[in-house]
């Protein structure tokens, strides 16, 4: 959005054929404060450049001067998701949302307080002290020459806001903190008073997709990456952000960070994959009450828990209001819970400038080395990486962030916080952690799930590591990314994108030869037999792909889906993921009862069960809110991918409460990335929906149909081919 200009300041602007103009920033004038005459001294030597997809290239003098306007620029697009991602990161979305919010920002406030974060500002290196300004001036800047923009609540950003949110992942270490716990414990709430979510279905998995392949696979001879987080959509918009001091990165930024989360520079690309290992541990303690104050057995002795008081404001229809919880403390972390008589505390990561560090250093790593030593700063926690670069170099590091335990214990469970033997000894070396580099098999891909098939024949061995380096299983992603990257040696950035969109649903292999099995056993007297006979015959037809026109794609999601939800329960008391129950361990009656269910919902919803899967999984974005709505009224675009639960490598699902009968999409692809590190790189992107959260914005859905249809755009990345395809070049303030 634009604020009025005075014809003085329109003398130096530029027209670019028939877009809106591009201006010098405005000069200050007498009388201005000395703050807003930094902020347009800066505006000066920052130029941001907006290509024809509404992508903002962002270029400064300093890497400061490029923070300042890559937060700029994200505020145009999104204020309201910068926003927001801080209300959340400090604790205060309660004063914004309500009473219901309190919980959510207890869990923030035990572990983030302003106080703690100054002081970290103020020890904070001057180097990254001067990033943590640009942040907060580009945010300031553009809500001082936005006048119009109401913020919620934050109506002034400081530099140290920057270390609450140091790390890019959908959702970070303390949101593994269930909320419910927390608020039956400090709410003094009955569990029977508190939602029941045991029999709620898996949601759509949260996660990414990784694929590096080395030069002796692919035709150019160069390295290529694929970079495919599975987000929420409109998580991360596309950017780039380019210094005079050697800073050059493209890729998705999540709202209101100053760092490329997942991208490339002219040199080296990282991908994240959610689950590397087990870094956050459960400690069962002992405590007892003496003379008012609480203590925890620890060793031979006792040790008082520490007492905190946490104010919680949040807003109500009248106003104000607040409500103060005394929170508590062992030395493993804050108490969340309690388990058969024991309070339950928490161990997990808590270096936000170590974390902030390394997420900024490795955007501008230029060769492996460099990436390796911003690794040693072991601060990514929640994630893998999937990295290439262009000396032909292609690594794996499942995690970073490894705490090394004595393997005598459990620890997917809690522990006995009592007993000394349960403590972290310091951080395994990336050395001893589970890494790979240039493998023999050419190739590397994570899909979040076991590391032991990253890469075939060359993939670490199970037995060579601890139990706790690695959480997650093999899953039907996993088995299809192999299917997809062994045996090929012709990679181009076009077929790696098809190998990454791949219509192969490979969950359904197992499940329909087993669902094929049951109805084999029914007798001819059985009334299921003659009921799911055309339906059998669907499926037994179907080569487990889908397509926008495939009938029996459709079938299968709804039966799996209907299986989900009714195995959920089941699964979490066995400990096993829901969509590994229904494989291994549901009755042969369950799978075809659970067929004719879906049948009756297709019907229902549909009028008959045979509709083409297009015709009801669809992309749609109607509004600019955080919170999207649907409407099988409104116009929609077919999507032929599905739910990465049943091996589809591009991910499309729903998560949101269902109110619609068709199926829209708000997680899974969301940016996706095909690079190729030659001497010049060359890339190609995709972006759901579009950068920009404004409905009236040309580039609110310039990309939809693209997406739908999984058409990638050219990556402009090169200045001299942003000028060919540019729409508008300013200076913020402008």
């Amino acid at each position: 959005m634009f604020r009025p200009i005075l014809v003085s300041t329109l003398l130096g602007c530029v027209t670019l054929g028939a877009t809106l103009p591009a201006c010098a920033a405005p000069e200050t004038r007498p009388g201005e404060s000395a703050q807003l005459a930094r902020w347009n001294k800066t505006a000066r030597r920052v130029t941001i450049m907006r290509d024809k997809w509404g992508i903002p290239h962002v270029f400064g003098k300093t890497d400061a001067d490029a923070v300042f306007g890559l937060l700029y620029a994200q505020a145009e697009d999104d204020f309201s998701r910068v926003e927001l991602n801080y209300i959340n990161a400090l604790g205060r979305l309660a004063e914004v949302e309500g009473e219901a919010e309190i919980w959510r920002d207890l869990r923030m406030k035990m572990y983030i307080t302003p106080e703690d974060m100054k002081a970290k500002y103020a020890a904070s290196p001057a180097w990254l002290r001067k990033l943590m300004v640009a942040f907060a001036n580009g945010l300031n800047f553009y809500l001082h020459t936005h006048p119009e923009v109401k913020p919620r609540l934050i109506t002034h950003f400081e530099p140290w806001m920057a270390l609450a949110f140091s790390e890019g992942s959908i959702g970070g270490d303390i949101e593994s903190i269930n909320l419910k716990d927390l608020e039956q414990f400090y709410g003094k709430k009955s569990a029977l008073a508190l939602a029941d979510e045991s029999n709620a279905a898996d949601k759509e998995p949260r996660g990414s997709n990784g694929f590096a392949i080395a030069p002796k696979l692919s035709e150019s001879g160069h390295a290529l990456l694929l970079i495919n987080p599975h987000t929420s959509f409109y998580f991360r918009p596309e950017v780039h952000v380019v210094s005079d001091e050697g800073l050059n990165a493209y890729g998705a930024v999540t709202w209101g960070q100053f760092f490329v989360y997942q991208g490339f520079n002219d040199k080296a690309g990282w991908m994240h994959t959610s689950g590397g290992g087990d870094v956050i541990d459960e400690y069962l303690e002992t405590v007892t009450e003496k003379d008012g104050k609480y203590v925890y057995r620890y060793g031979s002795g006792e040790r008082a828990l520490r007492e905190v008081k946490v104010t919680l404001p949040y807003k109500t229809a009248g106003g104000m209001a607040s409500k103060t919880v005394t929170t508590y403390f062992s030395h493993h972390g804050p108490v969340v819970r309690e388990e058969g008589g024991k309070w339950v505390s928490v161990r997990l990561m808590e270096e936000p400038l170590k974390a902030l560090t390394q997420s900024y250093t490795r955007t501008k790593a230029r060769n492996y080395k460099q990436f390796r030593a911003s690794m040693e700063l072991r601060t990514n926690s929640s994630n893998n990486t999937v990295y290439a670069d262009g000396d032909g170099n292609i690594a794996y590091f499942h995690g970073n962030f490894v705490p090394r335990r004595d393997t005598a214990f459990d620890w997917n469970k809690p522990v006995d916080g009592s007993n000394p033997a349960t403590e972290w000894q310091g951080l395994h070396a990336i050395d001893d952690t589970i890494t790979l580099f240039n493998p023999s098999g050419g190739w590397i891909q994570n899909t979040n799930n076991w590391p032991f098939a990253a890469s075939g024949a060359s993939s670490p061995r199970q037995q060579d590591y601890p139990r706790y380096m690695w959480s997650l299983p093999e899953n039907a992603r996993g088995l299809h990314a192999v299917a997809v990257l062994e045996n090929r040696k012709d990679f181009t950035l076009d077929s790696l994108i098809a190998a990454a969109y791949d219509s192969h649903l490979t969950a359904f292999d197992p499940l329909i030869a087993s669902l094929s099995a049951a109805y084999d056993q029914l007798g001819e007297g059985d009334a299921l037999k003659a009921q799911l006979a055309p339906q059998m015959a669907a499926l037994r037809g179907w080569d487990r792909r889908y397509g926008v026109a495939s009938v029996p794609t459709s079938l299968a999601i709804y039966w799996g889906q209907d299986m989900l939800e009714k195995a959920s329960g089941a699964a979490k008391a066995k400990g096993v993921p829901t969509p590994d129950y229904i494989r291994d361990s549901l009755a042969p009656a369950e799978r075809l009862q659970a067929l004719a269910r879906a049948t009756a919902k297709l019907e229902a919803d549909f009028g008959t069960w045979q509709m083409p899967w297009g015709e009801i999984n669809r992309f749609q974005r109607i509004s600019g809110d955080v919170r999207q709505q649907y409407d099988d009224a409104k116009p929609s675009y077919p999507v032929a991918f599905a739910s990465a639960t049943w091996g589809s490598l591009a991910a499309f699902g729903m998560v949101a409460p269902q109110k619609t009968k068709r199926i829209y999409g708000d997680r899974g692809n969301s940016f996706v990335a095909a690079v190729e590190f030659g001497p010049r790189v060359r890339a190609r992107s995709i972006l759901a929906g579009g950068n920009s959260s404004n409905p009236a914005s040309p580039h609110f859905s310039d990309q939809a149909e693209m997406y739908s249809k999984g058409q990638f755009k050219d990556v402009l990345f090169y200045k001299a081919d942003i000028e060919k395809q540019l729409e508008r070049k300013y200076h913020p303030g402008q």
